[in-house]
């Protein structure tokens, strides 16, 4: 057993309660591209999923309508997309502007700077300047993160 690994992502999951709304706002405000023919349909005919690509992203992003788990998750950050520079961190803030995304401005976390863009159901999608030489070899700066946004606080220590 000691030669178990993985061959990499195979995809990344997001729960929607409004699947036709959901893929509007992800191709407008992600540039995600749908690939119909991965649709998922039940035996109906119904589509219940989809399935999208991201540019720059090696794995597909499925949308997939599940209200319960979607209003479950509102607030929640599942998963974080690398950008290269600044740079590119102020063009998807100036797209998000564009086509009225809801996003937070740029926040200093632990390892370095992102934004949150925030979906239809609430669901909370980041993205991070990838440093130099990859995730593996970021600094880790707690001194850097801003504890003041909600965003990095430990949530634990919300006021109720």
């Amino acid at each position: 057993m000691s030669g178990l690994s993985y061959a990499g992502l195979h995809h990344v999951k997001f729960p929607v309660t409004d699947l036709d709304a959901s893929l509007q706002w992800y191709e407008t405000a992600l540039k995600a591209k749908r690939e119909p023919r991965f649709d998922h349909l039940d035996a109906d005919g119904k589509r219940f999923a989809v399935i999208t690509f991201w540019p720059g992203v090696d794995v597909p992003c499925e949308l997939r309508l599940a209200p319960k788990a979607a209003k479950a998750v509102a607030g929640y950050d599942p998963v974080a997309f690398g950008v290269a520079d600044e740079r590119a961190l102020q063009e998807w803030i100036e797209h998000f502007d564009a086509v009225g995304a809801e996003h937070t401005d740029v926040i200093s976390s632990f390892v370095g700077k992102m934004v949150e863009v925030t979906s239809p159901d609430g669901l909370a999608i980041r993205l991070y300047i990838v440093p130099a030489g990859g995730i593996a070899n970021a600094e880790f700066r707690p001194d850097l993160a801003d504890l003041d946004n909600p965003s990095v606080r430990n949530p634990l220590m919300e006021s109720s």
